[in-house]
């Protein structure tokens, strides 16, 4: 696993995609993710240091966890299928037992903006979808 964090946000009007692309804490390989408006609207949100005067969906799932006695520690993006990206949010609950609850990268990383966590990509998924800086 290497720790990621959010390099830079890709809007390609040309193919109609939003791309976020991060980057290797501790090196310099980077990992394209094709994301959805919302969620780039999401992130884009939290970055600008606007705050919503009623929450939104990544920040109603932050207060919730932590309303709930649990903690979002960190989230990993663990498998790359079909081209698509596969991601868990690991959850201490309030009893100290880490809980991984599946979810989209975009989701994820939303949240893990919010939370102020660590961005794990397992080493499998670097391997087959980053990309080094030329």
């Amino acid at each position: 696993m290497k720790e990621m964090k959010l390099n830079r946000i890709k809007i390609d009007e040309k193919r109609s995609e939003q791309v976020i692309v991060l980057k290797e804490v501790n090196g310099d390989m980077l990992l394209p993710v094709v994301i959805g408006i919302p969620e780039v609207n999401a992130i884009k949100l939290k970055l600008s240091g606007i705050q919503p005067p009623r929450p939104l969906t990544h920040d109603l799932l932050n207060a919730t966890i932590r309303a709930l006695g649990a903690q979002l520690i960190k989230i990993l993006i663990d498998k790359l299928e079909n081209r698509t990206f596969f991601a868990k949010l690991v959850i201490l609950d309030r009893d100290g037992k880490e809980v991984f609850i599946d979810a989209r990268p975009s989701d994820s990383i939303a949240l893990a903006l919010r939370a102020d966590v660590p961005i794990f990509v397992d080493d499998t998924v670097l391997d087959e979808a980053g990309v080094r800086p030329s």
